[in-house]
């Protein structure tokens, strides 16, 4: 008899205590093979930083903050074992890239599974759980932005609803790549 994530997991929003944890699983997901078209930050970089960021970064996005938010899934043995964060976007301001913000929003970004936790629905649980949140603040839509290159991870999206925008951006630094803006309009 098999058992579903649900069962197995427990989907919920990060606790500003937990920044040890938070950054474990940060420090793995930058260790990931696709990392380096997955995140805009290196191992060594997130490595060096010190402990009163790691605190900052788990307070801002810990339950209760209402302009980001951090879901983890937590493993039977209480380990984080995947995360997804949400940060709102409102109208005139700009984002990362320099682009402006027309909409209030959700920006999915840090999204990352486990790799011997993948595939069990976990990751569309952890999705669940944010978009309720993002839906929850009246948020007109969510975005992420994902490499040219993720392929599992655009499949990913797809399969939860996002679908390609058509905007385009090039990535800090590389002057042939570029990142994909996936969207999902609040029904």
């Amino acid at each position: 008899m098999s058992t579903s994530a649900e069962e197995r997991y427990v989907v919920r929003s990060l606790r500003a205590g937990e920044w040890p944890a938070m950054r474990e699983l940060r420090l793995a997901a930058l260790r990931d093979p696709v990392a380096r078209i997955a995140f805009l930050e290196t191992y060594e970089e997130a490595l060096a930083r010190p402990e009163a960021f790691w605190r900052e970064r788990a307070e801002r996005a810990a339950e209760g903050d209402a302009g980001t938010q951090q879901v983890v899934a937590e493993g039977p043995d209480g380990e984080l074992v995947g995360t997804v964060t949400v940060l709102v976007e409102e109208p005139g301001t700009t984002d990362w890239a320099g682009f402006p913000v027309e909409r209030r929003q959700g920006h999915v970004v840090g999204v990352y599974m486990r790799p011997e936790h993948r595939g069990c629905g976990l990751t569309e649980l952890l999705f669940d759980e944010a978009l309720e949140w993002c839906w929850g603040r009246g948020l007109e839509r969510v975005r992420l932005i994902v490499h040219e290159e993720n392929g599992r991870a655009q499949a990913f999206y797809r399969k939860v609803g996002f679908e390609a925008s058509g905007l385009t951006m090039p990535l800090p630094g590389q002057a042939v790549a570029c990142e994909r803006e996936f969207v999902l309009e609040r029904s």
